[in-house]
């Protein structure tokens, strides 16, 4: 299992997998709804246009495809991509995709049949990622080139290159008004850079290994950064400095969730504990240590009222957030292996959880 997307909607699972396949499932019966098949390799990533009637798909095939939900049907087949693609995105409008492949990026203009290349070109090395901005009007684009390049989406041509960095950006992310970007790199540091200027505001130091993941709180004044030295960053965004530095895990952390008023920080272990923290004051609130092994995703419901954590024993634990009591147990009959990741539906009335047995399971939360 390499991906899996929810629908706009909520009603709808897409599931991405190394069987050459791509998935939709039904979100209130669990049943499978239908199998596309086409592609010839690995797909490595799904994503849903935003009026939920189109579904993308890339692949190790080289390929990017586009299908029609209803249908099934194949609506255009994308193969003029020199490596395979390993990043795509839709514009918020649906008009648009973005696309990652070795050392290019390319806009894709929709249509139903047809669809206009604009390539992106200017990084020498290979890609990792692309992401558009909220208002769906700029693209940042991350390189094992040291630097990150910002595309006017309208114009298809560069605005900046953000450079700084003195080894490969592991991670970009746009704050949530848009105005600010954030790119994580293997030199231990996270930049953060003005998106209308393209002038760096500040290099931020305090992993003492490479940050390979940032987050934003809700309100994008606090930016957390997770380093391979077991250790959170907590940043002020406003002003770059380091309000905290959470110290207590004794092994890599895996993933990390803010609570949706962003009080409260989550993050998940291989420690085989989950940690929640006072984001204000950087304190250690409550230590979860009921996983029998690495606890490898956590997640807030869109309520805020229940954490969501899957482990490598196989489990997924729902926990209630006013006492940070166990609520309840999804044993381990159910998945045989790993649980990768997990995600709400919208309504927050569903979780669906991956796992390295081949299989997502969805679960009604009630």
């Amino acid at each position: 299992m390499r991906s899996v997307a929810f629908s706009p909607d909520g009603r709808t699972l897409a599931s991405a997998s190394d069987d050459e396949t791509i998935r939709l499932w039904d979100v209130d019966t669990g049943n499978k709804r239908q199998t596309f098949i086409g592609h010839a390799g690995s797909v490595r990533s799904v994503a849903f246009s935003p009026d939920g009637k189109t579904l993308a798909s890339v692949s190790d095939d080289k390929t990017i495809r586009l299908w029609d939900i209803e249908t099934t049907e194949e609506l255009q087949q994308i193969m003029e991509h020199i490596g395979w693609a390993s990043s795509v995105s839709f514009s918020l409008d649906g008009k648009m995709l973005a696309s990652a492949s070795d050392s290019t990026v390319y806009l894709w203009y929709v249509a139903a049949t047809n669809s206009e290349r604009r390539p992106l070109t200017g990084h020498i090395n290979s890609l990792h990622n692309v992401s558009f901005s909220p208002d769906g009007k700029t693209l940042a684009s991350s390189s094992n080139d040291k630097t990150i390049r910002l595309w006017d989406v309208d114009r298809a041509e560069e605005r900046h290159t953000l450079t700084g960095c003195t080894s490969s950006v592991l991670s970009v992310l746009f704050s949530p008004d848009g105005k600010t970007l954030a790119g994580a790199s293997k030199d231990d540091t996270v930049h953060l850079w003005d998106v209308e200027t393209g002038v760096e505001h500040q290099t931020l130091t305090g992993n003492m290994w490479w940050v390979d993941s940032l987050l934003f709180s809700p309100d994008g004044q606090t930016l957390a950064s997770r380093g391979a030295d077991s250790t959170i960053c907590l940043w002020d965004v406003e002003t770059s400095e380091a309000r905290r530095t959470l110290i207590g895990h004794t092994d890599e952390i895996h993933n990390i969730s803010f609570s949706p008023d962003g009080k409260t920080l989550a993050s998940a272990s291989e420690d085989e504990t989950i940690r929640l923290w006072d984001v204000r004051t950087g304190k250690e609130r409550y230590t979860l240590t009921e996983h029998k092994d690495a606890v490898l995703s956590v997640l807030f419901s869109p309520d805020g009222q229940t954490l969501a954590s899957g482990s490598k024993d196989g489990t997924v634990r729902l926990w209630d957030v006013e006492t940070f009591e166990e609520a309840y147990l999804i044993y381990t009959r159910h998945h045989t292996s790993w649980v990768r990741s997990i995600s709400f539906s919208p309504d927050g009335k569903t979780l669906a959880s991956a796992s390295a047995d081949g299989t997502v399971l969805l679960w009604d939360i009630t």
